[in-house]
């Protein structure tokens, strides 16, 4: 049976780490060789400074992950729900956290070599929509908008004894443009230098921790945003409850809309869906530039669809139907997209111990932890896209590609009885490596069994030691080789 959603403080710290919660390699071609966004020079190195690996939100990096030899795993217990584990230039992993307990989100500098907490600091409490996306600028500090509405950048340094110190470097208020009952869902750099970002209630916005200017525009009335954006140097995408945008901005910082594509959203919300319409964090990718194009899942009723636009005006590439095989229509990850792939991880069905507030009821009421993944690849020239591959694999995390090995990172959700698709307080999870040209699992190693385990279908991160650090309901698991 699916673990029934209840209110409390465990479930509301969870429901925190995943509100507004998180690209194949051609047979024959070099898997360096797939164009992917960008590098935002604003941002910290690609792959480890966002939850979806860069500003574009591609889900790829370019680092190997775990080399060969047999697959360990360690859980740093933060008791604690951790949706994102960054990695600076400097090699040091900085985790955004809530609490079980408190749930006031907590910074989180963590020792390399071992996954354990080396400093922490606790940040405003707010909404629990705040407390999820952050990144990492060019200088290692997490971007964040914290419960006083105040955008901070956190650094860390040693301190005369030698201990490492967590501190706010530079705060700028962003209450003219974001209401006391609303919360940041979603922020990331532009190619200037300024913040992007986006609220539960509908605001985007523009802000200048450098000049203090803040400039803001809010959706069409009735369409939240429940998932976080994505930026590239032709402007910032954003998917709300209703349609997908690409915002641009004039000189001064005002935000402008430059297009607008609506998609189906269903009758309803979906179980394993935590609103009504896309789950998607909308992805960049192309051919040429890794940006030629913008993706998301949308969320029709019987078979959703990937649907993929041209970034420059909106008009649409493709729509393809995915996460057939495994029978459960609706994603609420950020698409995987590198050069003309794209893979869509399904969440239909997946057991949330807690919802947010106004995700409204689901139709069904309740499902079966369906899963499933599929590559579609988009036609070089723009003119449509294929399904390459479905399958049933019951993913638990946003997959990351690894453009160094070609090779998806994730971790599976097994079924106790082999051959169902239920869920429980014992489920085994395992941390998977698959084969893009065939959906195949390729190594795969059990980090843990039951709920201590959950990765709530939150995003992994590959560090430059090889390491991958997968946050957990309760912490962080480190997975190594060797």
């Amino acid at each position: 049976m699916s673990v029934p959603s209840r209110r409390g403080p465990l479930a509301a710290a969870l429901a925190a780490a995943v509100l507004a919660l998180t690209a194949a390699v051609p047979a024959g071609a070099a898997p360096s060789a797939v164009p992917v966004p960008p590098h935002n020079p604003y941002a910290g190195p690609d792959g480890t400074a966002t939850m979806h690996g860069d500003t574009g939100s591609s889900d790829t990096t370019p680092l190997a992950g775990p080399g060969p030899g047999p697959l360990a795993s360690k859980r740093t217990a933060l008791a604690s729900a951790c949706p994102t584990v960054l990695v600076g230039a400097d090699g040091l992993p900085v985790a955004l956290c809530t609490p079980i307990f408190g749930q006031v989100p907590t910074v989180h500098l963590l020792d390399p070599a071992t996954g354990d907490s080396l400093a922490s600091l606790a940040l405003t409490k707010g909404s629990l929509l705040g407390g999820v996306y952050a990144y990492l600028d060019d200088r290692d500090r997490l971007v964040v908008v914290d419960g006083s509405r105040s955008l901070l950048r956190v650094g860390h340094r040693r301190d005369a004894s030698g201990a490492w110190r967590l501190s706010v470097d530079q705060r700028l208020p962003l209450g003219s443009a974001v209401a006391e009952d609303d919360a940041v869902t979603g922020l990331s750099p532009d190619w200037r230098g300024r913040v992007w970002f986006a609220t539960g209630g509908g605001t985007v916005g523009l802000a200048d921790d450098r000049t203090g200017q803040v400039a803001s525009l809010r959706l069409p009335a009735g369409e939240r945003i429940a998932n976080s954006i994505s930026t590239a140097p032709e402007g910032t995408a954003v998917t709300s409850t209703h349609a997908t945008y690409l915002l641009t901005a004039d000189a001064d910082g005002t935000p402008a809309i430059a297009w607008r594509q609506a998609y189906d959203r269903g009758q309803a919300r979906k179980p394993g869906l935590l609103s009504w319409g896309s789950g998607s964090t909308p992805t960049f990718l192309g051919p040429g530039t890794g940006t030629e194009w913008v993706a998301i899942v949308d969320n029709a009723d019987a078979a959703v669809r990937l649907k993929v636009y041209h970034t420059a005006d909106g008009s649409e590439v493709c729509s393809s139907p995915v996460l057939r095989a495994a029978g459960g229509p609706g994603s609420e990850n950020s698409p995987v997209g590198a050069g003309t792939s794209v893979y869509v991880a399904g969440t239909y069905g997946y057991p949330y111990p807690a919802l947010p507030d106004g995700a409204g009821p689901s139709v069904p009421s309740s499902a079966e932890f369906a899963g499933g993944l599929t590559r579609v690849d988009v036609r070089p020239d723009g003119t449509g896209c294929a399904v390459v591959w479905d399958n049933a694999l019951r993913s638990a995390a946003v997959p990351k590609l690894s453009t160094a090995t070609g090779t998806l990172h994730t971790v599976l959700r097994d079924p106790v009885i082999p051959g169902t698709r239920t869920t429980g307080l014992l489920d085994p999870y395992r941390y998977a490596e698959i084969d893009p040209a065939t959906g195949t699992v390729t190594r795969s190693h059990r980090v843990g069994i039951g709920s201590l385990y959950d990765t709530l279908q939150m995003a992994g991160t590959i560090a430059p030691d090889g390491s991958y650090l997968q946050g957990t309901v309760t912490g962080v698991l480190r997975i190594t080789a060797g």
